[in-house]
């Protein structure tokens, strides 16, 4: 049996099945829209902060791996505070913040139109300045979000930056038939939810470090971000490659490792490869998506996913949102309203601006 949602959050990531359909009805049919009006530019840069920047880190590795386009993230500073002059004639700025109205990533944008991009936002209000601003708006269909951590707002633009992948790939319909299945496999994971109380018992207690790579880079951040302000835990969150140069010493006994995989793809073997070595060094692992091996190569498991790599993130971070909303509630805190965060948010103290 599932519980019963209990706080604002809980009924939002309840929400995201719907979301997500909702999303993806309005959004694919865009897809000869988005070609016509980016064609001719070669290179893709994504502006955002946050959960919104874990959605765009997505974003570029679809573009790279699926559409065969060069892709990266640009540092709004480069464009708020040092005020550089970049030659973008050739690029499409894609700005991401689920209000649409963080003044940061606004200003980036009409910067980035006045270096001569071709502008895309990514909201989740057709109305917000960063959308009537753009070129091009894409806007999800997430619903008003209440609690300051971002379920469905955040899944809605990973479902955006799929629309954006597979409309500048050279077969933009390839993954349709999985993409249809999407929402529902988030139902399922939905549906078995209390499956994940070991996982919510072995995080409550001491440090946790989450991994992943290439096209689960961007959940395994978003995964990282959420333990940090939900649960007030410092956690944190690591590229494969970069656990391996060094901080892998660190873990130990007494660590928790969280383990972001695909079921396939090039780096499923690799994860495979780091679960055994984080148990050999004493820390309790947790698979979190991946395939039944690398569930079988941790101690725990969210579950495996029958999702190809280019499309896990939309489902691999669903489960760990059920778990965090419960860990938060296990340690005593309010998930809605973590201490210290708020919808509204400061990037610089001369400026307030929504995250």
């Amino acid at each position: 049996m599932t519980v019963e949602a209990t706080t604002r959050m809980s009924q939002e990531i309840a929400e995201q099945p719907d979301a997500l359909r909702a999303t993806f009805d309005v959004l694919l049919p865009r897809r000869g829209e988005i070609r016509e009006r980016l064609a001719g530019r070669r290179h893709v840069l994504f502006a955002a902060r946050g959960s919104s920047d874990n959605a765009a880190i997505y974003g570029r590795y679809l573009l790279e791996t699926h559409a065969g386009i060069p892709a990266g993230l640009v540092s709004p500073s480069v464009a708020t505070h040092y005020r550089s002059h970049l030659d973008l004639s050739d690029a499409v700025v894609v700005a991401v913040s689920q209000s649409g109205r963080t003044r940061e990533i606004v200003e980036t944008l009409a910067w980035a139109r006045d270096c001569g991009a071709v502008t895309v936002a990514v909201s989740n209000d057709e109305s917000s300045d960063l959308a009537t601003s753009s070129d091009l708006a894409l806007t999800t269909v997430a619903g008003t979000e209440l609690a300051v951590p971002a379920t469905k707002s955040y899944l809605t633009q990973v479902a955006a930056m799929t629309v954006l992948g597979t409309a500048l790939g050279p077969d933009d319909t390839a993954l349709d038939v999985a993409l249809a299945d999407v929402p529902g496999q988030v139902e399922a994971v939905l549906a078995d939810a209390d499956r994940l109380e070991p996982v919510v018992a072995q995080l409550a207690d001491g440090l946790t470090v989450v991994t992943g790579r290439g096209l689960l880079m961007g959940t395994a951040l978003e995964i990282a971000l959420k333990l940090e302000e939900t649960c007030a835990r410092p956690v944190r969150g690591y590229s494969y490659a970069d656990l391996r140069h060094g901080p892998i010493s660190a873990v130990q006994e007494g660590v928790t490792a969280v383990l972001v995989g695909a079921a396939d793809g090039p780096l499923h073997d690799a994860m495979i490869e780091l679960a055994d070595d984080l148990r050999t060094r004493g820390a309790t692992t947790v698979a979190v998506g991946g395939s039944p091996e690398l569930s079988e190569a941790c101690d725990l498991a969210t579950g495996p996913l029958a999702v190809t790599e280019r499309l896990a993130p939309l489902v691999a971070v669903v489960p760990m949102q059920v778990v965090i909303e419960r860990l938060a509630r296990r340690l005593g805190l309010d998930p809605d309203e973590p201490a210290g965060l708020s919808k509204v948010t400061r990037t610089d103290v001369s400026t307030q601006e929504e995250a």
